[in-house]
């Protein structure tokens, strides 16, 4: 008996950032194999680093993506600040916590409501949608902007901040526009709220669920935040920052210009707003924790179709901790700047911070005159890729098994999945490199 060997190709998986695609190959209704086509030119973001005094880096590499920008700002400055040994301010520390929380409500919007709900509705775009939800896509586009006016209250800008330097920041927001970002954010919390009750009503597929490992950084207060003292999985496995690599081990494949990654085990791992729910949920406080529960009655989901509504309980949490920050900051006196004084020094610097895909790592080198000597950037969507691919090849032989989907039935789901992990592909494409 001859087996039928075909294969399913998609070109370009619509409404991710970046460009890429997927190809399975089947054996009758046997998935044979998967690969995630990551075929976007790459960056060289690392090597245009090297040779830059250390002044340049943040404009530099906030540029990789506009999505990401204030995310790689923030890691980029902490570590270089780590490599030359400067101690920044608590109202430097509270500011780019906000950067931090307004980039993961800007991020977590888009996706959450203009790239994966229009599948979980039967939509084939957020423009579609919009005939029948018109309030609620309204609503999803404010809370996107309300993102973005953070960004542009503390960074200077929406995109690629400009106010946010080593040491400190050139420029901070007063008293005013404080108090009025906060009125915005209480407004914004009720209707991320609204989304939560809607997303109840969502029922998702369950071919995409199945075990993997889970990877976030540990909170440092034991509360529910986007920074952490060391890295942690759902195996019980604890590492320090500094030894990132024995976590994110990254390694070259044929098929896609981004590295892949996986622990010093082989095995592969997720990060995200998933992992992060899965590892420190109980830390979660207030309404975010309402709404975690409302979603998730039993628990966090191995379904990875359920990243999206852990972005929307991020988004309650984020909102709801930007408006405590912004009380702490109303409760200094009012600056227009701030920064800590250094002495520029050789050295070597390493910062982690948990952004709206997962955990980013940043690593830099400097000589004595504050060049950069070598740069190493890990992003949350390399460190995704591999596991990707294992939730490919689980839903395709779902839906091809029990389900019995057809090639169109297959091809939606394949890119349900990829645009579950909301990839930043722009991110993960890089100069292959020697350690440093």
């Amino acid at each position: 008996m001859v087996t039928e060997a075909r294969t399913i190709t998609i070109p370009h998986v619509g409404r991710v950032e970046g460009h890429g695609g997927i190809h399975v190959r089947l054996s009758g209704d046997a998935v044979a194999a998967v690969e995630m086509d990551i075929h976007e030119g790459s960056r060289y973001y690392e090597a245009l680093l090297v040779g830059k005094n250390f002044l340049e880096v943040q404009g530099i590499i906030t540029r990789v993506c506009a999505i990401c920008s204030a995310d790689h700002t923030v890691a980029a400055l902490e570590a270089l600040e780590s490599a030359i040994g400067i101690h920044v301010s608590d109202r430097t520390r509270l500011f780019r916590g906000l950067m931090l929380r307004g980039a993961a409500v800007e991020s977590h919007a888009l996706h959450v409501f203009a790239l994966a709900l229009p599948d979980f509705l039967g939509y084939g775009s957020v423009m579609e949608m919009a005939g029948k939800f018109p309030k609620e896509v309204a609503s999803a586009l404010r809370l996107k902007q309300l993102g973005n006016r953070i960004q542009t209250s503390v960074g200077g800008r929406a995109v690629h901040p400009v106010n946010a330097v080593v040491g400190g920041f050139a420029s901070l927001p007063g008293h005013e526009e404080l108090e009025s970002l906060r009125r915005d954010l209480t407004v914004g919390l009720q209707s991320a709220l609204e989304f939560v009750e809607l997303a109840r009503s969502v029922d998702l597929p369950t071919w995409a669920t199945g075990d993997r490992v889970y990877v976030a950084l540990k909170p440092r207060r034991g509360d529910y935040g986007f920074r952490g003292a060391s890295i942690v999985t759902s195996r019980g496995d604890e590492f320090p920052i500094a030894e990132y690599r024995r976590v994110a081990r990254e390694f070259l494949v044929d098929h896609s210009h981004a590295k892949h990654a996986a622990l010093e085990s082989g095995e592969t791992y997720m990060v995200g707003a998933l992992s992060r729910l899965h590892l420190w949920g109980d830390y979660l406080q207030g309404q975010a924790r309402q709404a975690c529960e409302a979603l998730f009655p039993d628990g966090p989901s191995h379904n990875v179709l359920f990243n999206s509504w852990a972005q929307l309980v991020e988004i309650v949490q984020a909102i709801e901790t930007a408006i405590g920050i912004i009380d702490d900051v109303l409760a200094l006196d009012e600056v227009a700047s701030e920064a800590s004084e250094y002495e520029v020094r050789a050295g070597r610097g390493i910062a982690a911070v948990e952004v709206p895909r997962g955990t980013l790592f940043h690593e830099f080198e400097l000589d004595d005159a504050g060049i950069v000597v070598a740069a190493n950037v890990v992003t949350p969507t390399s460190q995704n890729l591999a596991n990707t691919e294992i939730d490919l090849r689980r839903a395709a032989q779902g839906l091809l098994g029990s389900d019995g989907a057809g090639d169109a039935e297959l091809k939606l789901g394949l890119e349900m999945v990829v645009r579950a992990y909301d990839p930043c592909i722009s991110c993960s494409v890089h100069v292959t490199r020697a350690d440093i």
